[in-house]
């Protein structure tokens, strides 16, 4: 389930890295809006009868390859963006489904080989005054963002806030096979926000239809300390599931 915290250890992560100045931009959709960009292996995961994507650009630091010491510097930061969507796969865990990450670094086009959609493109993000500025343009077909938002309070999560950013796996799919890529790090820090602008064509782009409604927007400063596992084919976690 969607908790606040990991649903299981990756005690021997592939990658590390931080997830910096997150923004979370979730709009509802009708759930047949959706359904025809998942792969059939997955249901939608829905919340309040609407099938949810979310816009989440961020600053990628501090990445480094297994038995990098962390006395050692990583990779400079870069800027990354997610369309992601909510799933359960049929051994009933949750996760995402992505849509398309656009992404500022071209090393981390790498992950295509496990079906991760990554585009490499123009990302930017900063800080001027009391608000947040993100921008990024693929280089490929040229879909677009410009997000301004103003960070709020800290907040006390309820059970949608949890929902729309705590997930602990990811799924890809590449030439037939479905795959599992887990991920731990402490509990997101959210606080409200404030749009301010708010222009983009990556859900066009990935053939979404109109938002059924407004945004709901969540702020983080970010979580430090992430690990992602290995990827693993799905039937490897059916055979954990029965074993």
């Amino acid at each position: 389930m969607a908790g606040y915290s990991p649903n299981r250890r990756v005690r021997l992560p592939a990658l590390r890295a931080a997830w910096l100045t997150q923004t979370f931009v979730h709009w509802p959709f009708r759930p047949s809006a959706v359904r025809a960009l998942v792969p059939e292996e997955l249901a939608l995961d829905e919340y309040e009868g609407a099938a949810w994507v979310g816009l989440t650009p961020f600053v990628m630091a501090d990445v480094r390859l297994p038995g990098v010491p962390a006395a050692l510097p990583g990779l400079p930061a870069f800027a990354e963006t997610n369309l992601r969507t909510y799933v359960r796969h049929r051994n009933g865990r949750d996760g995402l489904w992505f849509l398309s990450l656009d992404v500022a670094c071209p090393l981390m086009v790498a992950a295509r080989t496990v079906g991760a959609p990554y585009h490499p493109g123009t990302l930017s993000v900063s800080a001027v005054g009391d608000t947040v500025s993100y921008a990024g343009s693929r280089w490929a077909d040229g879909a677009s963002y410009r997000v301004v938002v103003r960070p709020g309070d800290p907040i006390r999560q309820a059970e949608r806030d949890v929902w729309m950013t705590a997930r602990w796996q990811a799924y890809t799919r590449r030439l037939g096979v479905l795959w599992d890529t887990p991920v731990e790090h402490e509990p997101w820090p959210l606080a409200d926000a404030a749009v301010e602008a708010l222009d983009e064509t990556l859900t066009a782009a990935a053939g979404l239809p109109a938002p059924l409604g407004r945004p709901v927007v969540h702020f983080s400063r970010g979580v430090r300390h992430v690990r992602l596992g290995p990827s693993r084919p799905s039937a490897a976690l059916r055979a954990e599931k029965s074993g």
